[in-house]
């Protein structure tokens, strides 16, 4: 699927205008912890998170994230904003929570885009 038709699923509110929804979406990711973003995701997925601050932008371009959607109907700041159209990286605003929003996603053929962290570089101890 491409961006423009994640939109439609998520009951999605564009907040980068002018930046392209035509990219397509390989699968997702849903995450709060930046760190395991760049651990496990993989190129060309769309990234799920509550977070809100310009570390999302600057995270979803090391890892190649088609776009970026911002769960239960947070606003990110505009400096979050500026810096999403300035790459060129779609945020999305959804009023759904990060839950029903992966199930949702999944529902409509979106695979997980998360590859498993191997043992050992797990620092949850």
């Amino acid at each position: 699927m491409n961006i423009e038709e994640l939109v439609k699923i998520i009951d999605g509110k564009v907040m980068t205008p002018g930046v392209s929804l035509d990219r397509e979406i390989k699968g997702g990711c849903g995450a709060d912890l930046m760190s395991d973003v760049l651990a496990s995701i993989q190129p060309d997925a769309v990234l799920l998170t509550g977070l809100c601050n310009p570390q999302v932008v600057r995270t979803a371009m090391m890892a190649d994230v088609s776009a970026i959607v911002i769960v239960r109907g947070k606003t990110p700041p505009p400096a979050t904003i500026k810096l999403a159209i300035d790459e060129n990286i779609p945020i999305i605003q959804t009023p759904y929570g990060m839950f029903e929003l992966c199930g949702r996603l999944f529902n409509h053929g979106l695979p997980s885009l998360e590859k498993t962290i191997p043992d050992g570089l797990c620092e949850c101890e």
